[in-house]
């Protein structure tokens, strides 16, 4: 507790700040996500304190984040829709994946998995956060020009015979549920049928008409419906925030142009009476913990998400310890990563409960509250108290704010996470893939796939397949240049090592020389097995210098036992160099070592297997 207080000013300033930074973005995260601004509160709350006082980055703040808050629509619409469009009954479920998603971030934590996050390849990161930022500026088009599909009439009706279909389907669902559903007269069917108003068929079809028309493709797909009914009061308001927010950054960075932009255009409209749109209704009183996520638990519901969850955890590890690393260099310090998993997974679960939605390590917050003298954990506990004040004192006040001014937040947060640098260097990265008449570098194919399969189709997958390609890729290339570095040719051809300059010239046709310059993995075993191919008719001994292979693989390990046995066969004596002891080790456990190659033909350094040569090696030519 000593070093908690031990800088209680620069800490107090800073969770202020950050707490201040973090208001309108929790607030729009949350109307983004689709369970509304009081979700995103309640998430920045409980993230920002359990992950600050469990992490492992003194100066984090947590909180939600476009990436987090990507991931989690797909979660929130995909649930939803199946509870027919009725967001109470699809919260348990939905908060359920999110508590999953924050228990399965400690795991990750607790199993030491911090460390492998670097390893994600760039191009795979790069093109899933310029993805963000397009999927945020495409889905922020239509709340920006006041435009809602469920409200469009002439849209809604055209989704009229499919809300009827849906709803007479869900029937026969129930109907064979409770075991009375009847195919010759379809008593009970009719019965049902004939109970179902015109509300009803409105309500599921205003739901089909939203969903039809959301996300990048739907967003795309309405677009000319949209501009054909914008709401110019509420693009005015949205324009003026993205003008606030740019503008106002060029007077001063002391206060956060996001907040001036809240409160100015709000304050605005609501002092003039502008006819806006207002966000959902937050509530001023504790939160209190959602108990349902227990007591109406269905593994049936969340099983189709469980990989949602898990790419949800892996995603809060990446976007929070890029996060600490920014942190490491602005304060000179050390971050310890699976303890930061750990409290990270610790305040989405709480956050879970509680009805929040998930997050991470937000950078932006964090450099503000470095800058404004925050050093110890007490600053993002200070942001998260601060935020959970405003709840319980300005709910109300909060709820005044115009939809149009948070869509404008948005768009300028879509504007800001796409990764710049990475699209810059596109022209200037090396070409070293052909496809058809067009050369374009392997990195820059990575980045694309991920980019366009994320904002069209699937954030999750689009990582994964990036993941493959990226692993694919870097294996080929890593075989290309084990087998261009390990080239089968005689000592004649191939430069010689300078221990080998000194060879007796009258053995060089009856002993070959291998060189192997890098691992021996799947990637070059196609490579190496060519070795006994071109051999020279009138070399009988091989030496196989093993100095630079540190690491042999499963598939290495048999092509080497395949070549070896082969040459034996055409009676041809192998000689190794210098094994490593990792490559020994799997030699020695198929028995390579020493039923094909004995102890005695095994050699510390080149001049001992020489002195073997010059004894045992006769020149027949």
């Amino acid at each position: 507790m000593k070093n908690l207080f031990s800088n209680f000013k620069g800490d107090l300033f800073g969770g202020i700040t950050a707490g201040i930074v973090a208001l309108p973005l929790a607030l729009a995260f949350g109307v983004s996500s689709g369970l509304g601004p009081t979700a995103g509160l309640y998430g920045a709350i409980f993230i920002s304190f359990f992950a600050a006082l469990f992490g492992g980055t003194s100066t984090q703040i947590s909180g939600p984040t476009a990436p987090m808050t990507a991931v989690s629509m797909v979660v929130i619409a995909g649930i939803i829709a199946v509870n027919d469009g009725d967001v109470a009954k699809a919260l348990p479920a939905i908060l359920t994946v999110f508590l999953l998603a924050g228990i399965f971030q400690i795991g990750l934590g607790l199993l030491g998995f911090g460390k492998y996050i670097k390893y994600i390849p760039y191009p795979v990161v790069s093109g899933f956060m310029t993805a963000i930022g397009v999927i945020i500026l495409i889905t922020q088009i239509f709340p920006a020009i006041g435009y809602y599909p469920k409200e469009d009439a002439e849209l809604v009706s055209k989704f009229k015979p499919q809300a009827e279909a849906l709803i007479l389907e869900n029937i026969l669902k129930d109907e064979a549920g409770e075991g009375i559903l009847v195919l010759e007269d379809f008593k009970e069917t009719i019965k049902r049928s004939s109970e179902v108003n015109e509300k009803a068929i409105l309500q599921e079809s205003q739901t089909l008409a939203k969903t039809e028309a959301s996300g990048v493709i739907g967003t795309l797909k309405h677009l000319r419906r949209g501009i054909n009914n914008i709401n110019w009061w509420e693009l005015g308001l949205a324009l003026a925030t993205i003008l606030i927010i740019y503008g106002f950054k060029r007077i001063t960075t002391a206060v956060p142009s996001t907040l001036v932009a809240l409160l100015v255009v709000s304050g605005v409209a609501y002092a003039f009476k502008l006819p806006y749109r207002l966000i959902e209704e937050i509530p001023s009183g504790i939160p209190l913990p959602n108990l349902e996520i227990f007591t109406n638990f269905n593994p049936s519901v969340i099983t189709p998400y469980i990989f949602t969850a898990v790419a949800l955890a892996l995603l809060g590890a990446i976007d929070s310890l890029l996060t600490s690393v920014v942190a490491d260099n602005m304060t000179k310090t050390k971050h310890k990563p699976n303890k930061e998993l750990v409290g990270q997974g610790i305040g989405n679960s709480i956050a879970a409960i509680f009805g929040g939605i998930p997050g991470a390590g937000a950078t932006i917050r964090t450099v503000v509250n470095i800058n404004s003298g925050g050093k110890t954990k007490l600053s993002g506990m200070l942001a998260g108290i601060l935020l959970l004040i405003i709840l319980l004192t300005l709910g109300p006040i909060a709820s005044q704010i115009p939809a149009a001014v948070l869509a404008g937040i948005l768009v300028t947060v879509g504007i800001g996470v796409m990764d710049y640098k990475g699209l810059k260097a596109i022209s200037s990265l090396p070409k070293d893939v052909k496809l058809g008449p067009l050369k374009i570098s392997s990195e820059v194919i990575i980045m694309l796939i991920v980019l366009v399969l994320s904002a069209t189709w699937n954030l999750i997958y689009a990582v994964g397949i990036g993941l493959i390609i990226a692993s694919l890729m870097f294996m080929k290339k890593m075989g290309d240049l084990t087998a261009e570095g390990s080239n089968v040719k005689s000592l004649i051809k191939e430069e010689a090592w300078s221990d080998e300059l000194n060879f007796p010239t009258n053995l060089k046709e009856e002993v070959f020389i291998k060189h192997i310059k890098g691992p021996l993995f799947f990637g070059y075993t196609s490579e190496f097995q060519q070795l006994a191919d071109q051999i020279p008719d009138t070399a009988k001994t091989v030496i196989i210098r093993l100095d630079r292979m540190q690491y042999v693989d499963q598939s290495g390990l048999y092509a080497m036992e395949d070549v070896l046995v082969d040459l034996r066969k055409d009676n041809i004596l192998v000689l190794f160099v210098d094994i490593q002891k990792q490559p020994k080790y799997m030699f020695q456990r198929i028995d390579i070592i020493p039923d094909l190659i004995p102890e005695e033909h095994l050699f510390k350094s080149f001049d001992q297997c020489m002195l073997w040569i010059k004894e045992n090696v006769k020149d027949v030519s």
